[in-house]
């Protein structure tokens, strides 16, 4: 599958038309991210995860084909309401809930939850009464890039416990959740996870309980420097699992990479040069407590494009803000640069501009919609040529 990449050519014109840095959102990206999992899980319910990319262009290009939200807090929930979206489209799906929360989901009308311990019940019975609940599993994954479920998930030997106790305190207990962590390249973890949330299913039953949805969470990778994975393949191969283990069961999911990863450029410049401690080091214009927050916050390494060739040697790039802390990469291999070099970063849509800070008063990153600029910059393009 191609991903949105801006060209040389563009880069500059954009550049030129907007400053640096410069963030390229394509919506064309986001639909065809959004039909890829549509098509390879056909009747599962697709949750978007704001939290990954909330730029309110992506969610209502989402709500128009038809997504669904999934929102971890009252700003979440506050933003989809402003934005219209029926609160019907929406699963509050942060296991450990604020109070505040509680209150904007009961206000603006979202009744779908996810829990992982007993203390949440108490919580949402008395906020939400009759909210319909799903109890979030562990499932380990050591091989995801971020293991969510260090943080989040019940045992599943705890589960039948905490659903009758969630029953019992007037929710609609309905069903389960899990989430095998973000940027999973694999469907092992999904299908460990299948068999243990069809062992519960089983079990709940035995106690009367009616469980009917079942949430496979995100974790849909993207390209890496290394890898491209085959998503189509690996959500084709997932649901192909999930109707063994669930034929008659209401699916989910919760993917938020996936959806906006590929779908947003970054276009940075570099502002100063110099050599410390005989290595190389180069100064952008956006740095780690802005788009490329995810260095440390996603643990993610970014492809720096710069259009030039030449020998590459192990260098430092450091972001414009006045803290140490500002490096994003060491020891990166990259031909020589000079002050006024375009990079382009392809594949930064996800858990960037989402964490970025204004800190030292650096404005956040201004973000422009590529089919609304494009025949501009390509008239700007043409024109250029014919001159």
């Amino acid at each position: 599958m191609k991903y949105f990449r801006l060209s040389q050519d563009a880069v500059k014109a954009l550049a030129d038309t907007y400053s640096t840095p410069l963030l390229v959102l394509s919506l064309e990206q986001i639909e065809l991210n959004y039909h890829l999992l549509a098509e390879n899980m056909p009747d599962v319910k697709i949750y978007y995860a704001v939290k990954a990319n909330p730029d309110e262009r992506i969610v209502r290009r989402l709500n128009a084909i038809g997504g669904y939200f999934d929102v971890a807090s009252d700003g979440e929930m506050r933003m989809l309401q402003e934005l219209n979206i029926n609160p019907d489209r929406m699963v509050y799906a942060n296991p450990v809930k604020t109070g505040s929360g509680l209150n904007v989901a009961h206000d603006v009308g979202v009744h779908k939850f996810t829990f992982d311990s007993e203390s949440e019940i108490d919580k949402m019975a008395a906020a939400v009464p009759g909210g319909t609940v799903l109890l979030r599993i562990r499932v380990d994954n050591p091989h995801a890039l971020v293991d969510l479920n260090k943080k989040f998930g019940a045992l599943p030997e705890e589960a039948l416990e905490l659903l009758s106790k969630a029953q019992a305190a007037g929710l609609d207990v309905a069903g389960l959740c899990f989430h095998v962590g973000s940027q999973s390249t694999d469907d092992e973890a999904y299908l460990e996870a299948l068999k243990i949330c069809r062992q519960l299913f089983d079990a709940a039953a035995k106690r009367g309980m009616n469980l009917h949805i079942l949430d496979i969470g995100g974790g849909f990778p993207i390209p890496t420097l290394t890898e491209e994975p085959d998503v189509a393949a690996m959500a084709s191969g997932i649901y192909k699992a999930v109707r063994q283990f669930f034929p008659d069961t209401e699916i989910w999911a919760e993917p938020g990479r996936y959806i906006c990863g590929t779908a947003v450029n970054l276009i940075t410049q570099v502002i100063g040069t110099k050599v410390r401690n005989n290595q190389q080091w180069y100064f952008l214009d956006d740095g780690l407590y802005g788009t490329f927050s995810g260095v440390i916050f996603d643990h993610w390494d970014f492809e720096l494009e710069t259009f030039k060739t030449g020998k590459k040697v192990p260098s430092t790039f450091a972001g414009p803000s006045c803290d140490s802390l500002d490096i994003m990469f060491r020891d990166k291999p990259s031909v020589p640069l000079e002050i006024g070099d375009l990079i382009l970063v392809p594949n930064c849509g996800a858990y960037t501009s989402a964490s970025a800070t204004v800190f030292n008063g650096f404005a956040k990153t201004q973000t422009v919609v590529w089919e609304e600029v494009y025949e501009a910059i390509q008239a700007k393009l043409e024109l250029a040529t014919a001159g």
